[in-house]
């Protein structure tokens, strides 16, 4: 007997990838099982699902920076400035990224290539060992949103959240609608989704010095001129980052979906200030917030 949840959860993070740097990412999760019917003729209960296997996949990955432990241009240690912390040193096509933060911010994945099958392996594995008896095969299926204009990837981290989004490298896939004059511009997304592809969105009041950031000291050997650096506190721990500029947003808030919409509102604006401008930017998949200027 199968049983199957189709839209179980989204998952919200950012990886590693060796030609594109961190890149921020967002898939659906749809799970299948098969066994045999238990007491309560049941392959398992619907609840369960829903509940203890979403809470197992968000606690494996959600929210978190995936790092490809096989792939030779990552370096993780532990940190000598913090306790549970770890930094993580990588260098990619675009630019050399390096961090710290508590060792719950990562996800381990003994693969080169962070892509849907090694995660799909990574979560089976999780997930298995935590299914009753009589739940013989697990299928999990890892898909991204069908989005038919334009999107962009980001990751960003908010030191005022209190759960998983404080953590300063995770991040989505994501469209967005621009409107003005109440009518909507394809050319005007393109450029934003051109822009934000695959970047880093900080802060500017988390900005520090480099001799404020706490990094490995390889990272201390190989910074270059182009890094710029960003860290805070948040209840989970510590937060560091240096990011190349090539590949970096400063803005003038928190990076909140509302006030990214506002933002960028506030940039259209700038730009042409007779206009009307209505901003809907997604975070992932199925939620946002809408800006007018």
């Amino acid at each position: 007997m199968q049983l199957f949840v189709n839209d179980l959860t989204v998952i919200d993070f950012s990886y590693l990838c060796k030609s594109r740097g961190i890149v921020g990412e967002s898939w659906i999760v749809d799970v299948l099982l098969e066994g045999d019917l238990n007491e309560m003729s049941m392959v398992l209960d619907f609840g369960i699902v829903k509940k203890q296997i979403k809470a197992i996949i968000d606690e494996a990955v959600d929210h978190k920076l995936l790092l490809p432990t096989l792939e030779p241009s990552l370096t993780v240690s532990q940190s000598s400035d913090n306790q549970g912390h770890e930094f993580v040193d990588f260098n990619s096509g675009v630019g050399s990224y390096y961090l710290q933060s508590p060792e719950c911010a990562f996800a381990k994945i003994a693969t080169k290539v962070i892509d849907v099958p090694a995660v799909t392996k990574h979560l089976t594995a999780i997930i298995k060992q935590q299914l009753p008896a009589n739940v013989q095969e697990l299928t999990i299926t890892l898909r991204p949103e069908n989005i038919e204009s334009d999107y962009y990837h980001y990751t960003h981290g908010l030191k005022l959240h209190d759960g998983n989004c404080q953590r300063i490298a995770h991040g989505h896939r994501s469209t967005i609608q621009i409107f003005e004059n109440k009518k909507r511009s394809s050319i005007l997304e393109r450029q934003w989704c051109k822009r934000w592809q695959d970047i880093y969105i900080a802060s500017e009041c988390d900005r520090i010095e480099r001799s404020q950031v706490q990094l490995s000291k390889q990272a201390f050997d190989n910074l270059t001129s182009d890094h710029h650096f960003f860290s805070y506190h948040a209840p989970q721990g510590r937060f560091d980052i240096a990011v190349p500029a090539n590949i970096l947003e400063v803005v003038d808030c928190d990076s909140t979906v509302e006030l990214l919409a506002d933002w960028i509102a506030r940039q259209l604006k700038k730009q042409s200030s007779e206009s009307h401008f209505k901003v809907i930017a997604f975070e992932g998949v199925g939620k946002g917030a809408i800006a007018n200027v």
